[in-house]
């Protein structure tokens, strides 16, 4: 989805831009005519007052007809031009109506629905961003990869709407426990990988630590009886030149190094 929504937001707000020339081309036919029939009245004016060609008379037949025929010409263009803007105000509208439907279908085709975090398909372009950041910068990136202990057990024992809402919790504690800079994404079923801009590798333990003081919190709450969460986390900071294979690898094999202590 995201290859045909980019384009078209792309084309809306293309079409939006070429409304405003149309909106400036309109504003200068004004000035024009304004200017035009200004320096009109000026030259049939300024001749007669300056050298005397002829007295100005304001009450002749011809001068009648004239100005009769100029009020008629402004009245049809000023009615010309208010149905043009009408109709660029209302084309205008439409265009920014559907530029919010498709940057809403858009946001919404990056979101996981269950966990309301971002989904994996996110994780590449929030990565390029934050890495051009990086570099551009000279700041820290870190990659935190998260991975729910024993998931496929609660839906054995618990089943899958229990699952669900362990999946559920977990992303709004993330959400309430991390910063607002932190990009949370689901990356698998029961895997979440966090992009922490401008974190070190001290800070993102941190990170960690307070997530699992949250994580305790939670389970003292009971709200699945029965049911304890436990997570396992790796991090790993990015390198120049490093691609987001190379990172979530290296996040990966901290990850099931923390699995492992656990366990032993």
């Amino acid at each position: 989805m995201e290859t045909m929504e980019a384009p078209r937001i792309d084309e809306v707000l293309g079409e939006i831009q070429g409304l405003e020339g149309k909106d400036l081309r309109v504003w200068l036919m004004n000035l024009a005519i304004i200017v035009g029939l200004t320096a009109g009245v000026y030259a049939f004016i300024l001749p007669r007052l300056f050298w005397n060609l002829k007295t100005l008379e304001l009450s002749g037949p011809y001068f009648r007809q004239l100005s009769f025929g100029l009020s008629l010409l402004i009245v049809l263009y000023n009615i010309y031009t208010f149905d043009l803007r009408h109709k660029l105000n209302s084309t205008r509208e439409e265009l920014v109506r559907q530029l919010l439907r498709a940057e809403t279908a858009q946001a919404l085709s990056f979101l996981d629905p269950l966990t309301e975090v971002y989904n994996r398909r996110f994780l590449e372009r929030i990565f390029s961003k934050e890495k051009r950041r990086a570099e551009r910068l000279g700041s820290k990136l870190t990659f935190l990869l998260i991975d729910l202990d024993e998931f496929k057990s609660v839906n054995t024992q618990f089943g899958h709407v229990a699952g669900d809402r362990v999946l559920k919790e977990l992303g709004a504690l993330l959400n309430e426990t991390l910063r607002n800079s932190d990009v949370i994404v689901r990356y698998g079923g029961d895997e979440f990988v966090v992009v922490m801009p401008d974190c070190n590798e001290e800070q993102g333990h941190r990170a960690i630590e307070r997530i699992g003081q949250k994580v305790d919190k939670w389970n003292v709450l009971n709200l699945i009886p029965n049911y304890q969460m436990s997570l396992s986390c790796g991090l790993a900071m990015y390198e120049k030149g490093m691609n987001i294979e190379v990172l979530l690898e290296a996040a990966d094999r901290r990850m099931y190094e923390d699995k492992g202590r656990k366990q032993r």
